[in-house]
């Protein structure tokens, strides 16, 4: 007779190399390597990239391994750790910080969708012609539609989000692969790459600086890896060895993308339109050199559609779950947390609703251009998104002083003074990113670009007093 315990599963241990392919799907995108080659004169960008790799993505990653093992059970994430770690109200500000900016986040999405159906449908640049008020009044019919689906909790969109997402990368890297053997394979001919120290070597000015934001936004997100680190089977080494992969890898595409994009676009004469339509000239020119006309084009511009729209739909409904799932209602109205009979919270819908209808209409009336106003979406989101990972930064800092009090099976630094230095430097980079980016020759932009994050900032502080008087008025 078989002992008991023989019987029990096993729980299935993760490998390094299996967590850093995960984790490469999740954090890496073509259109990271579209904006790096428009935002920063085309190869030119490789250094910055590299830059950012060593000095501030490697130390994230390896932090949040390091909060994530700390904080295994914790399912709220970046709002847990700051809730055990300083307090309740802190981490309501971290959960509605995590909320909040997502909302220019999804503002984008029906930009995007329309931007890859005119694709897959003309298979050329005519949306950048397109009205932007018309542009963006069709873009709030299309939230207004993703909005309605997400409230009626539609599960199969997870997983259509999943595949399109992966047929989006699977493709990216495919551009990267067939772009740099096109020479060879079908005796493309590609701009020659001029690879003296002159081209790669950016100036290191205010736009570089006021740049940073966009490769900080591209970069970020890792803390959604946490809850593997306790998964590996050798965590003290296993989730760092990951995490370093996962850098070369990222580094290895940001690089070569790079490179790929500078054998098809002139670095000293980008084209003002490549951050709307960069990514399908690509495709577009792709099938040029294999001969296949406009296959690569229209199947990435599908796969991109229906990625974007169900990306939309899952960051309305998602990053909500999570705040009000984990929330404190001393610090959050209770009218937030009425749901209908799917599950969906139906007043934080209306709230959704309300931010993100402004953040689509208002831009439309003093932005001249829909080129214009997709390299402004960008830059805000590069501004605002960011705002979350200075959460993880203010929780590893306060992990590292609160000493043995929360044991870990994997330490980045095992020293407490050169944990909360690391902490602090990946904090202030983020916050000077994140201001630098604000800055614009245009004034309206300009002006959205500090009102956009210190406003959605602002009303975080305000929903903690509508639910103390909410809570007094119950009471009374």
């Amino acid at each position: 007779m078989k002992n008991q315990l023989d019987t029990q599963p096993v729980e299935k241990k993760m490998s390094w190399y299996t967590l850093a392919l995960m984790a490469f799907t999740a954090v890496w995108g073509f259109g990271n390597v579209i904006n790096g080659f428009s935002e920063y004169n085309g190869l030119k960008a490789i250094v910055a990239w590299i830059i950012i790799f060593a000095l501030y993505f490697v130390p994230y990653a390896l932090m949040v391994g390091e909060l994530g093992s700390a904080f295994k059970d914790a399912e709220g994430g970046v709002s847990s750790w700051i809730m055990q770690t300083i307090g309740p109200r802190m981490a309501y500000y971290a959960g509605w910080t995590y909320w909040v900016v997502h909302m220019p986040y999804i503002s984008q999405k029906p930009n995007s969708v329309m931007i890859a159906s005119s694709w897959a449908i003309f298979q050329d640049a005519r949306i950048s012609d397109m009205n932007p008020l018309v542009m963006q009044f069709a873009g709030l019919a299309i939230f207004l539609v993703a909005l309605a689906l997400a409230s009626r909790g539609l599960s199969i969109l997870k997983k259509l989000a999943s595949v399109a997402g992966m047929a989006s990368f699977v493709m990216s890297i495919l551009y990267i692969l067939l772009m740099m053997a096109a020479p060879a394979i079908t005796g493309a001919k590609t701009l020659q790459i001029d690879w003296s120290l002159q081209t790669f070597m950016p100036t290191f000015d205010l736009k570089f600086f006021t740049g940073l934001s966009i490769l900080i936004f591209a970069v970020g997100g890792c803390e959604k890896l946490s809850p593997y680190v306790n998964r590996m089977k050798n965590p003290s080494k296993d989730f760092s060895t990951g995490m370093i992969a996962l850098a070369v890898m990222v580094c290895v595409c940001a690089v070569l993308g790079t490179i790929a994009m500078g054998m098809m676009f002139d670095s000293n004469n980008i084209p003002k339109d490549l951050m709307t339509n960069g990514a399908y000239y690509a495709f577009a020119t792709l099938g040029e050199y294999y001969h296949v006309g406009n296959v690569f084009v229209i199947a990435f511009a599908l796969t991109n559609a229906i990625s974007q729209f169900t990306v939309m739909i899952l960051s309305i409904d998602a990053p909500l779950c999570i705040l009000l799932g984990s929330a404190d209602k001393e610090y959050i109205p209770k009218s937030l947390f009425v749901q209908n009979k799917y599950g969906a919270y139906t007043k934080g819908h209306k709230m959704v609703l309300v931010i993100v209808g402004i953040l689509i209409v208002v831009p439309a009336f003093g932005i001249g251009s829909v080129d214009e106003l997709v390299r402004w979406l960008v830059k805000v989101n590069s501004v605002c998104m960011p705002l979350r990972y200075l959460w993880v930064f203010v929780a590893y800092i306060a992990l590292k002083k609160a000493g043995n009090a929360f044991p870990s099976a994997y330490h980045f630094v095992k020293n407490k003074t050169v944990g909360i230095i690391f902490g602090a430097w990946c904090f202030i980079v983020t916050a000077i990113a994140c201001i630098g980016g604000i800055y614009s020759d245009e004034p309206f932009e300009l002006i959205l670009n500090i009102l956009t994050p210190v406003v959605l900032v602002l009303l975080g502080f305000i929903m903690p007093y509508i639910a103390k008087h909410q809570n007094a008025r119950d009471l009374s």
